[in-house]
């Protein structure tokens, strides 16, 4: 075959492959259900733009109008206008990825200083430019933990207080390797440290804990989880986000070795799916750091210069060699978290990483206040959002909030969950009333 490379095959080249694995045709190697087949027609009638707009805003105004307060992952803070309009300019919102660093600098130089703010928060001196969320970050710090000599063993230690979902997907990751993953017990909401004790053994690989947790709890035993984790030769690793890093522990000062998380939780407005996942660690583990690192070096003339750096993927080295197989980044989502907390400044951030603390704290006294429920379920301090115990069945109690125009989790029989920011404070009371009236 002559000219380029890419060019579509041959119909002789075709047939010789299709030969070669015993089918007729192309379609032979797909099995697609007739009903989901297409057929050669869509089935949608054709309709002018200013008719689709209608259909589209008809769709959307069935949605229920209600004042979330919501979390469990997804958290809704104030985005500043400035971080919509510098993102969307059409050198960041059309850029592809910063393969080519002589037209890319800027890119380069954002993303550069979202791994600064990082490495800041976390205190550790390694961080990835962007992982496509908090859990697959998660998948990822299991399988460096699993390559890394310092480590022995395989199996990789959770909390009983894990997202479902996130822990699916850590699931999904160790499959093909000799990890498996186990649930440590928690007692009032944080890690149950004497438990915990019992379970890390020889065989422990990497211990996983949260700060806030699932529940919002601000885990209070950090340092005893590392402790536990490195006398038997494992990582630990840190859940967290960069709203509750500014206020909280430092992760490195309490012996985290790979911290993981949202960091959509600035930058982004609540998105249910899309989102950020941060990724960062320790000097010796750099080039186990799956995804991709911007780092400075000089150009030609001498000039500081961004550029993509120890690229541990299988497209850029040799296939056994590789990290990982993540394929893109979420660069424009950490491109608007790093506008986003450099708006805010450190006082800034650590303004509303209080608020989180205080906003939580007064809700949960006044709903506690209310007859047929008590909060915080756990006596321990929270995170922008906490669990309360209800006397009726929490679908009801939930249903009840909801037709007064609030939305909470139902976490339990008798548990729902409310989550607190900036964005929604100035409802709580009205909240508590809807609480009372489900009362």
């Amino acid at each position: 075959m002559t000219g380029s490379p890419y060019a579509p095959h041959t119909p002789e080249g075709t047939d010789a492959m299709l030969d070669a694995c015993g089918v007729a045709s192309e379609e032979a190697l797909f099995d697609i259900p007739d009903d989901v087949a297409f057929d050669g027609s869509f089935g949608i009638d054709p309709k002018s733009e200013a008719a689709v707009r209608g259909a589209i805003e008809a769709t959307l105004a069935r949605n229920d109008d209600l004042v979330e307060f919501l979390g469990r992952g997804h958290y809704d803070h104030y985005v500043p206008a400035l971080v919509d309009d510098l993102s969307r300019r059409s050198e960041f919102l059309t850029s592809y990825t910063q393969y080519q660093p002589e037209i890319t600098q800027g890119f380069l130089q954002a993303l550069f200083e979202y791994q600064s703010l990082l490495v800041e928060l976390t205190g550790l001196p390694v961080a990835n430019c962007s992982m496509y969320d908090a859990a697959t970050a998660l998948g990822e710090a299991a399988r460096l933990a699993d390559r890394v000599r310092e480590t022995s063993g395989s199996t990789v230690l959770v909390p009983d207080h894990i997202h479902e979902g996130k822990a699916g997907v850590l699931d999904n990751y160790v499959v093909g390797s000799d990890l498996t993953v186990e649930r440590y017990p928690m007692a009032d909401g944080a890690v149950d440290v004497d438990a915990l004790a019992h379970a890390v053994d020889d065989e422990t690989v990497m211990v996983y804990a949260e700060s806030p947790t699932l529940h919002g709890v601000i885990e209070p035993s950090l340092a005893s989880v590392g402790d536990l984790a490195h006398g038997n030769d494992a990582l630990f690793c840190l859940g967290t986000d960069p709203v509750a890093m500014a206020l909280l522990e430092e992760p490195a000062s309490v012996g985290v070795d790979v911290v993981v998380g949202a960091a959509d939780a600035l930058g982004l407005p609540t998105s249910y799916g899309m989102g950020l996942g941060l990724f960062a660690t320790r000097e010796g583990y750099l080039r186990q750091v799956p995804g991709r690192l911007v780092g400075v070096s000089e150009d030609a003339r001498g000039k500081r210069a961004f550029t993509l750096t120890l690229q541990t993927r299988e497209q850029h080295i040799r296939k056994e060699r590789a990290t990982s197989n993540i394929c893109t980044n979420q660069a424009w989502v950490a491109l608007r978290t790093a506008m986003h907390v450099a708006s805010l400044g450190s006082g800034g951030l650590v303004d509303l990483a209080e608020r989180c603390v205080t906003n939580a704290r007064e809700l949960a006294a006044d709903l506690d206040a209310v007859s047929g429920f008590q909060a915080p379920v756990y006596d321990r301090h929270h995170f922008r959002e906490f669990v309360v115990h209800t006397d009726q069945p929490a679908e009801a109690v939930a249903a009840e909030v909801e037709s007064e125009g609030f939305a909470v989790h139902v976490v339990g029989d008798h548990r729902v969950q409310v989550c607190v920011t900036e964005t929604n404070e100035a409802h709580t009371r009205e909240l508590v009333a809807a609480f009372e009236e489900a009362a």
